[in-house]
């Protein structure tokens, strides 16, 4: 039996901004705060961190100064979910190059893939990348639904 990568809770959290775009002091806080209260892993640029309304930029950033806040006291999980393929697939190398454990990837929002699609979006992007990656069906954001066959496939 392998060991499990992951144990306990991981908060997914959100991404503090202010007027000028992303607010790192508070950002800081906000993840030591979770890590000094126990969490077991952090999720950046996941849904909740509302990954699709920042720039690229900016998620790439909040990855990179996510892994050097935590410093390796908890795991990071970087959302690295787009809809375009080789988009995602960028950001998947970044987060891996950056010091992300593991990867969060949505299945594609808006353009509605087929399964074959979603296998083929979703093998794409782990081509890219050693790291684990978390399958994250929410069909209803996404407007598509990753069927159990897809997910065993994949």
């Amino acid at each position: 039996m392998n060991t499990p990568i992951f144990r306990g809770v991981a908060a997914a959290v959100v991404t503090p901004t202010d007027e000028k775009g992303v607010d790192y002091v508070s950002f800081a806080r906000l993840l030591n705060f979770l890590i000094d209260s126990g969490i077991d892993a952090i999720v950046v640029c996941g849904t909740t961190g509302e990954a699709s309304t920042l720039s690229e930029d900016e998620r790439r950033e909040a990855i990179a100064f996510t892994v050097r806040q935590v410093r390796a006291r908890v795991p990071v999980i970087a959302g690295t979910g787009c809809n375009a393929t080789d988009r995602c697939a960028s950001l998947t190398r970044y987060a891996t190059d950056a010091g992300a454990d593991a990867l969060l990837v949505v299945t594609p929002y808006y353009n509605k893939p087929s399964q074959e699609g979603l296998y083929q979006h979703f093998r794409t992007v782990s081509e890219h990348s050693p790291l684990p990656v978390i399958l994250y069906n929410i069909p209803g954001r996404s407007g598509v639904n990753m069927t159990a066959e897809t997910t065993l496939r994949l």
